[in-house]
């Protein structure tokens, strides 16, 4: 609830809520009104995108008392006090306690307009700089990375770090080329685990005759040529995380072992009795359905629901193109940085392209692109249909439907870089409010699925 709204009005006077709420809402501010402080805790969160607005004297929970839990729950959130006669002093030491400022009863709309509008500058300039320093950090720390700000993204590293630092098994689920070695990756490095190993096994890509021992290792003499004990990639994980990839390809022998292991988190060797104690976290990986690849017996059901703890899946490119621009630039500056070659400026007309591709690769067809035109600059080809681009090639089906869909992808673009916010997007545009708002309206976009904005 609290974040539709960027303003919340708390006084025990119906009158004083009914007339300095109309008051905000005619200047479109959007406001909740409340009679109890305690109700207005209940609205609040540590990333509130607005201000609070309270009377100081209140029956049971005082506004001065509300400031203090307020500022324990983030003290960035801005409180304005309302007082009335005889509160003056009491007002400035709550100032000196941390609320935002006061203003006297009776007071005029455009007082308490002009409070409110500094201070909701303040708080959208605070997350503002609290989203950067977070981003900064995200993108700045070692080993591989959850780029994007599309909703989709967004809600994919809030699962992702919300698991992370636990010790259930994942399981994700993705096409082709979207990343799930680099999110098995990520998932290890963002865990207790990050000091150990990382081990990983493509099921597909080792010959069902060996992966047995790939993974279980064996004693010297356990089969002709095992001239030596061989450690397996579950006790190399020992302590860190074993990542199967293409786990629908293991063999349904192999199956039953891992789901042995996974139960009873021990080993034996191949050509041991010993039972060898494991503590690792499995990411398993898969293209497939699962799912339905046990209900026609390919897969042990059995091991899909021990496998299944934690399913995370990852969107394909083409549904979410507003983090296309940011991941091409990605992969262009590190292929730059490879290649010791100038990044060439990305005309708006391929940013088109880029947006309107359906990417069937996903995340390693554009990385590859990015590397191609990092090498060989405008004579690139974006490989669709095998045609150089120009500046001047037509885009079907007509001109007015290119320029609504460069027009909408634009908008997009703009509300993705700003969080959502319309303010700033507005002023990026350089748009009218009620412009914007019918383009938006016009290509069905909605500031929410680009995470919590403020105007």
């Amino acid at each position: 609830m609290s974040h539709n709204v960027n303003v919340i009005l708390v006084d025990d006077d119906p009158h004083v809520r009914l007339s300095a709420g109309q008051t905000l809402e005619l200047e479109d501010y959007r406001v909740l009104t409340l009679a109890e402080g305690r109700q207005a805790l209940a609205q609040l969160t540590p990333d509130f995108p607005g201000v609070v607005v309270t009377d100081i004297n209140m029956p049971g929970m005082t506004g001065l008392e509300l400031l203090q839990q307020i500022k324990q729950l983030d003290s960035d959130i801005p409180v304005i006090l309302i007082t009335g006669f005889g509160d003056i002093s009491m007002a400035v030491g709550a100032i000196r306690n941390g609320a935002y400022d006061f203003i006297e009863k009776p007071f005029s709309a455009d007082l308490l307009l002009d409070v409110v509008h500094r201070a909701l500058e303040k708080r959208t300039l605070t997350l503002e700089n609290r989203k950067l320093r977070q981003e900064l950090q995200a993108q700045s720390a070692p080993g591989p990375r959850i780029i994007g700000t599309s909703s989709a993204i967004l809600q994919l590293r809030q699962l992702v770090l919300t698991v992370a630092d636990t010790p259930a098994d994942v399981l994700l689920m993705g096409e082709t080329g979207t990343g799930k070695d680099l999110l098995a990756r990520y998932i290890h490095e963002h865990s207790p685990r990050r000091e150990r190993n990382f081990v990983a096994i493509n099921c597909g890509g080792v010959p069902e005759t060996l992966i047995e021992s790939e993974l279980f290792g064996h004693e010297k003499g356990a089969f002709t040529d095992a001239r030596e004990r061989r450690i397996g990639k579950l006790e190399h994980a020992n302590g860190g995380t074993l990542f199967l990839d293409e786990i629908e390809s293991m063999p349904m022998s192999l199956q039953i072992k891992l789901l042995r292991v996974l139960e009873e988190r021990a080993i034996e060797r191949l050509g041991s009795n010993t039972l060898i104690p494991l503590d690792l976290r499995i990411i398993a990986a898969t293209k497939a359905d699962l799912r339905a690849l046990a209900e026609t017996g390919e897969f042990r059901e059995d091991l899909y629901y021990r496998l299944n703890v934690v399913r995370i899946d990852i969107p394909p490119l083409r549904a979410r193109p507003q983090d296309i621009p940011m991941l091409f630039q990605h992969f262009a500056l590190l292929a730059s940085s490879l290649y010791e070659r100038e990044i060439p400026p990305l005309s708006p007309e391929r940013v088109h392209r880029l947006m309107s591709h359906d990417w069937p690769g996903n995340v390693r067809e554009l990385r590859n692109l990015a590397e191609r035109y990092v090498l060989l600059g405008e004579a690139c080809t974006f490989d669709f249909d095998d045609q150089p681009i120009t500046e001047q090639e037509p885009m079907a089906p007509g001109l007015a439907a290119r320029v609504e869909h460069f027009e909408k992808t634009l908008i997009q673009a703009e509300l993705a870089r700003h969080g959502g916010s319309i303010k700033h997007t507005l002023e990026s545009l350089k748009l009218p409010r009620k412009t914007l708002y019918d383009k938006m309206k016009k290509y069905d976009l909605d500031k929410k699925d680009y995470k919590d904005g403020t105007d």
